[in-house]
Order: C-alpha cells, then sequence, then structure tokens
C-alpha cells in the first residue's frame, strides 16, 4: 500500500528542511524506533526534524502525494506506541519547535511551539506568577505537542482537570498540508463543531500541530503534601470517596502500594517513610489562604484517621515537599529497573469504585500466577496496573498478558470505567477499541479518519482496529 522512502523523496526532504534535518543513518535513528512503552521498537525510514508549520505543511503534501507514512513525534514519552513508526515511512519530529512565543498576562494565555518541554513551560509561567495546571509525570522529559496528542493530564487532574481544559487555541497541518487555525486567546468559542477538541488526544492520526494557545491560571500562593500510610490497601482506596464526600477537592491523591514504594527505595538508594506500610496516599492541597488550606487539611486528616491511616505527616516546605514527589514522578522507571519486561496498563473508573477495583486486579492476579503493582491518581480514578514477567519464560508470558489484560478491562468496564485515561490508544490497545465503546463509535471514529486523512498516511495503525 506505502510507497517507500527511496532517494528521490529523501531528496526532496533535503530540500524541504536541509541535510542536516533528514537522518538515516542506523545509530542516529535508532532514539526513534521506541517511545516509553516496554518492548516495542519499529524502525523509520528516515527522521526529518522540521523547524516550523511551513515545512511541516511540505512534507505532508509530498507524503500525500507518494502515499508515504508520516509519524509525527514531540519527546517520545508515550506510553501506548504513538510515536513508533510501526509501517515505516517517516517520523516526523517537532523536537527543534521548541519556542515560548509569548505569555500574555493581560489574558492570561501562553502561546508555544509543540516541541516545549512541559516542565519548562512550568518554570516559565510560574516565573511570572502564573500557573499551567496539566503535570505529567514526565514533566521534565515530555512535550506539549505528546501532552496534546494524548491527551495527558497527571496528579493535579483532580481539582483543575487534563490538558484539554486548557487548550484554547491551535494551529495545525493537515494530512494534505494545508494549515488550519482552530480557536484562539478565547475564553468562549462555540462558533461550529468543536474540531479543537477533535484534535485534543487524537494522538497524531488527523493533523500536525505546530503551534498551540494555552489558558493560565494564577499561580496558588500556599500549598501543603500529606504522606498517609496504610497496613491495608483497601482502607486507603475508600478514602479517597471519604474525602470527596466531605466537599473537598485536593489538588492532588496519589495512590501507591508496598512494592512500588520500595522499587523506588531500590532505585534511588533513599529510604522512604513508612515503607512497611500496605499502600500509602499522597495528598496536595493547595490554595490562597492559609485559614483554608489549615481547615481542608484538618478534613483531610480526618478523614484518613477515619479509614485506618496509620499516620498523616506533613510537608509545608519545598524541599520535603519536593522529597516526597520524587518518588512518585520516579515510579516507571522504578518498575522498569525493578523488572525491565512489564506491561502497563491505565485503566480509569469512577473514584468510588476504586476499592473494587483494587480488590479484583488481586483476584485476576492470582488467577493467571502473575505479579501486578498498582499505583496512580486515585483522585481522578485512573490506576496506572503493571503486570510483571518476573521469572515466567516468554511462552507462559505471551499467553497470560492477554488473558491477563481482557480479565482487566472486563472488570473495568463492569464498574463503569474505561480503558485508557491518559496513555492513549495508540499501537497497543487498538485491538481491545471495539470492546470499550462498541461497533458505531468505532465506525463514527473511522468516517472522522477518512474525512480528515483519505490516503491514511498520517500516525496509520494507531487508535482504530
Amino acid at each position: 500500500m506505502y510507497k517507500k522512502v527511496d532517494a528521490k523523496i529523501l531528496a526532496q526532504l533535503r530540500a524541504i528542511v536541509g541535510a542536516q534535518n533528514v537522518i538515516v543513518d542506523g545509530e542516529a535513528l535508532e532514539p526513534y524506533t521506541h517511545d516509553e512503552t516496554v518492548g516495542l521498537r519499529a524502525d523509520p525510514e528516515v527522521v526529518v526534524k522540521v523547524e516550523n508549520a511551513g515545512q511541516v505543511s511540505q512534507i505532508m503534501k509530498l507524503a500525500s502525494r507518494e502515499l508515504i507514512p508520516v509519524v509525527p513525534r514531540a519527546g517520545g514519552y508515550g506510553l501506548s506506541g504513538g510515536a513508533v513508526a510501526t509501517c515505516g515511512g517517516i517520523v516526523l519530529s517537532v523536537e527543534k519547535m521548541n519556542r515560548i512565543l509569548e505569555i500574555d498576562k493581560d489574558n492570561l494565555m501562553v502561546t508555544v511551539e509543540p516541541g516545549v518541554i512541559t516542565g519548562d513551560l512550568h518554570r516559565a509561567v510560574e516565573a511570572e506568577g502564573l500557573f499551567y495546571p496539566p503535570d505529567p509525570a514526565s514533566l521534565d522529559s515530555c512535550c506539549i505537542g505528546g501532552n496534546i496528542a494524548e491527551g495527558a493530564g497527571g496528579p493535579r487532574a483532580v481539582k483543575y482537570g487534563t490538558t484539554k481544559d486548557y487548550v484554547c487555541g491551535l494551529e495545525a497541518v493537515l494530512p494534505n498540508g494545508e494549515t488550519i487555525q482552530l480557536g484562539g486567546k478565547l475564553v468562549k468559542n462555540v462558533t461550529g463543531y468543536s474540531l479543537l477538541q477533535l484534535l485534543i488526544g487524537s494522538e497524531g492520526t488527523l493533523a500536525v500541530v505546530t503551534r498551540v494557545i494555552l489558558r493560565l491560571l494564577p499561580l496558588p500562593k500556599l500549598r501543603v503534601d500529606l504522606l498517609v500510610p496504610y497496613d491495608d490497601f483497601s482502607a486507603a482506596a475508600r478514602t479517597v470517596s471519604d474525602i470527596i464526600r466531605r466537599r473537598v477537592v485536593p489538588t492532588a491523591i496519589e495512590f501507591m502500594e508496598r512494592d512500588i514504594v520500595q522499587a523506588c527505595e531500590a532505585l534511588t538508594g533513599e529510604k522512604a517513610p513508612y515503607r512497611q506500610a500496605a499502600a500509602q496516599l499522597l495528598i496536595t492541597i493547595d490554595g490562597n489562604h492559609q485559614e483554608q488550606i489549615d481547615a481542608d487539611m484538618e478534613t483531610v486528616a480526618e478523614a484518613c484517621l477515619k479509614n485506618g491511616a496509620l499516620d498523616v505527616l506533613v510537608a509545608r516546605d519545598r524541599p520535603t515537599s519536593d522529597r516526597l514527589w520524587k518518588a512518585r514522578r520516579l515510579i516507571i522507571e522504578a518498575i522498569n529497573h525493578a523488572c525491565p519486561v512489564n506491561h502497563m496498563e491505565d485503566v480509569v473508573v469512577p473514584r468510588s469504585r476504586i476499592p473494587a477495583l483494587l480488590t479484583g486486579i488481586r483476584e485476576i492476579a492470582a488467577q493467571h500466577g502473575v505479579r501486578i503493582w498498582n499505583f496512580g491518581h486515585a483522585g481522578d480514578g485512573n490506576v496506572h496496573v503493571t503486570i510483571l514477567k518476573d521469572d515466567l519464560d516468554e511462552g507462559t508470558w505471551e499467553r497470560v498478558v492477554p488473558a491477563a489484560r481482557e480479565a482487566i478491562y472486563g472488570l473495568v468496564l463492569s464498574l463503569g470505567g474505561q480503558l485508557t485515561a491518559e496513555h492513549g490508544i495508540g499501537a497497543t490497545r487498538r485491538e481491545y477499541l471495539t470492546m470499550a465503546v462498541g461497533e458505531a463509535q468505532v465506525e463514527m471514529m473511522r468516517r472522522i479518519k477518512q474525512a480528515f486523512d483519505p490516503h491514511n498516511v498520517l500516525n496509520p495503525a494507531k487508535v482504530l482496529p
């Protein structure tokens, strides 16, 4: 179906972006053969580094004309294979499009290119007393373009929402090379269908984002973090609903089981408090008034202790908070260090169903004879479920993972949940999409894809089964 990238195509690509931005050498291509999905790799035929929307437009026109697949890529820190060239062709890297173009304090907006690292954006706007809430765990490596492609979330989603809640405008290049402008520095806009929101979470299958306008908030003046250990993992899970029931919405409520905490210790060499506790909650409260912070903290602590917490450790200063969060942000790295071959799911259920989810997952682990580690954003119902290979032989592992996945998905759907909250469908979950949303929705998605990309050149073999 697709044409190979030959010498003629390479010459045209070099004419568009310059020879220095066209990579065909095997060793130089290696970083672009994978993202952070364990065990998934594919070789692109060429990597092209673009510097502006005009170059993206020319490349997409060429690819559509010649029927060459194009995989958009920002930081390459995704967890579902979205930026992996599973059909070969061109990896279109926006890593050089990494400028913060404007911080507009009058409109509380920031305009950036897709290659801007999320943590760099945080620091830039916070220096101006402003706040961009979405905070994926890989924030010091991942890029805004990837966050938009995946609809990324992070710990602060429980109070502030996810990436989709902050995108006000996009410039994007369609598969035919046409550049479109969506939205702008607008708080309200209902002019026609929201193509803006359609592109967020579309995983690079509909258009290539080249410029982004994001909404900002005033930076909260105060913050406190609480570390809460439990002897019973289900008691920790029950606490989440109890906190929300008391009409307190913390900035973050993170959940970690004991094995995860100890894996982080092994990676960092630093001992964690209450390392033998069955589970821990890491809770953040922020705001602008000390009285409200103290009142919320008292309510949260009361809920935790009522549900069997062993203690409530309070971190009021930035260095202590940073130490608590260091382990949380290293969890995926710690898991890969403890067990290099693993399979991670990104399921989401209503917050109140987390106890049932965790109990069910333990039963699935026992049924299939595997270890499963759980952590995630308990405050918004998003749990990262990781199946560990340990010393299973390859044949057993290849049989167990699909069976355990299907059991986990069945459990999640029975609890009113869905397959993925922030990591996306990508290349790794596409065969289960119909199970999750049904034939009618999948068919509608196919029609949308066809309308945007009739030749199926933009990130093919992703999302749709």
